[in-house]
């Protein structure tokens, strides 16, 4: 058969005539099945729903606690321009012999007087023993506290990351000596501040030589090891011994928290709201996914508020860094050993699979436990729930969150205030704004909480945890 007889037969099937409805007119008269709007941002949002939440009459919650002395083991801050480092004059505060000293002009010639140095990984930034003459401010880096192990052997103490300082004691104490060997586990930027800089300056500066000799001349306050007042007790003594008097002495100015608030006003118009309610409620849909976006951002605040989240409120003091980058069985222990009785880990999907890849290699398979109908992992028995609110660096690092729920056990509680008016869920609720004259209806959608550490010891963070090491 020749290919003009071909081309003709096909031209001839396509002119033949419709005998049949089509699909496309057909679809008129058709009723098409909808599902409700769908919304990508939903996810589990397990803090939200594990976190215990306490009633707060009034709008506010104040924690009580016993007085505790601060010794300054806060965090320093500094300013990058270039590969040129400097510490911010006010962050010099953070240091224990200059908490309190508020001569701005004194402090910005401490900054000054800092020099930058570099060390490689592996060099060695102070020795045990030696005269600790200089403290150490460190910008950038992970640096290792090497000590003696129980049998003679090299033992990593603990690991200092950026914001640390080392070797405070110089500043008010000449015969100060240190402690543990400080090693560079990477490359480190170190502001150093030498002790006769220092009294230099406070020669000229009566204010500074009057606070460091305040402070060298004070009185050892006795504390328990959790830094409270301590309470005087006598145990173990036989006859008419006299037994102590003592009392429990409180925080004369308690951390109070005041809920914070998410809002958003919803606009329907009146025609969308009377027209096209049929299969579904457009206003019902709509307060829907902004109820639902008000509690992701709920989420994210509890965990990233400055302040109040988890992440800026947990304690210097409870902060951990990984000995290797990736979190490892080893860290994940280290962190659940610094509280008692944690509930529940929080970490970024991201940090979980890193977490998981170090497993395998040791060939452990972790346990998991069924809630609300999903698998989730544990550790030691404590549930690891995902979270993508915890940030997750541009270095590709995160951070994983351990802690104490409940007020009974002095943990980590949620608060919020239920029974408002208009309320649709607990501390949520939808209030009628009024039409205007475009027809416009609006509701104003707001949600109240806030979130509350009880004791420092609740709440645990293990910082800068890589997750992008595949080997």
């Amino acid at each position: 058969m020749s290919v003009g007889s071909v081309d003709g037969e096909v031209r001839a099937e396509q002119q033949a005539p419709q005998q049949s409805l089509g699909t496309a007119a057909a679809r008129n008269l058709a009723t098409t099945t909808k599902s409700a709007p769908q919304m990508q941002e939903i996810t589990s949002r397990w803090l939200l729903r594990t976190l215990p939440w306490v009633q707060v009459q009034g709008g506010t919650y104040r924690v009580n606690r016993r007085l505790s002395y601060s010794v300054g083991d806060g965090r320093v801050t500094f300013v990058q321009t270039g590969e040129r480092v400097a510490v911010i004059p006010a962050e010099l505060g953070e240091l224990p012999a200059l908490r309190g000293y508020e001569d701005e002009g004194a402090l910005t010639e401490l900054a000054a007087r800092c020099t930058q140095r570099e060390y490689a990984a592996g060099e060695i930034i102070a020795v045990a023993g030696a005269p600790t003459d200089r403290v150490h401010l460190l910008a950038h880096g992970r640096i290792e506290q090497i000590g003696e192990g129980p049998y003679g052997d090299e033992a990593v103490l603990g690991v200092l990351a950026d914001g640390a300082y080392l070797g405070e004691a110089a500043l008010v104490d000449a015969d100060a000596t240190w402690d543990w060997t400080a090693r560079a586990a990477t490359a480190c930027t170190v502001l150093e501040l030498t002790r006769d800089d220092v009294r230099n300056l406070a020669d000229r500066a009566g204010s500074l030589a009057a606070h460091l000799a305040g402070v060298a001349s004070a009185p050892d306050q006795r504390t328990n090891t959790y830094g409270e007042a301590a309470i005087d007790l006598s145990a173990g003594h036989v006859g008419e011994a006299v037994v102590p008097h003592t009392y429990v002495d409180y925080d004369a100015s308690p951390r109070e928290y005041e809920l914070s608030v998410a809002q958003t006003v919803l606009k329907v118009h009146s025609r969308v709201a009377d027209l096209y309610n049929q299969p579904m409620n457009q206003t019902e849909q709509q307060l829907r996914l902004t109820v639902e976006a008000l509690r992701e951002r709920q989420e994210h605040e509890l965990i990233n508020n400055k302040e109040f989240g988890l992440l800026s409120n947990c304690d210097y003091g409870q902060r951990l860094q990984p000995h290797d980058g990736a979190p490892s069985p080893d860290d994940m222990d280290e962190l659940l050993s610094r509280r008692r009785g944690s509930k529940m880990f929080l970490a970024h999907p991201r940090a979980i699979a890193a977490f998981g890849r170090e497993l395998n290699k040791r060939g452990l398979v972790p346990e998991t436990i069924e809630i609300a109908g999903n698998r989730i992992p544990t550790w030691r028995g404590v549930p690891i729930y995902p979270c993508n609110k915890i940030p997750v660096s541009d270095a590709r690092t995160t951070s994983i969150i351990c802690m104490r729920t409940g007020e009974a056990d002095q943990g980590v509680i949620g608060l919020h205030q239920t029974g408002l008016p208009d309320e649709i869920e607990p501390s949520l609720s939808v209030r009628f704004m009024g039409i205007d004259e475009q027809a416009i209806i609006s509701y104003l959608v707001t949600a109240y909480y806030s979130a509350a550490v009880l004791v420092p010891d609740a709440l645990g963070v293990l910082e800068n945890v890589e997750v992008s090491r595949w080997r």
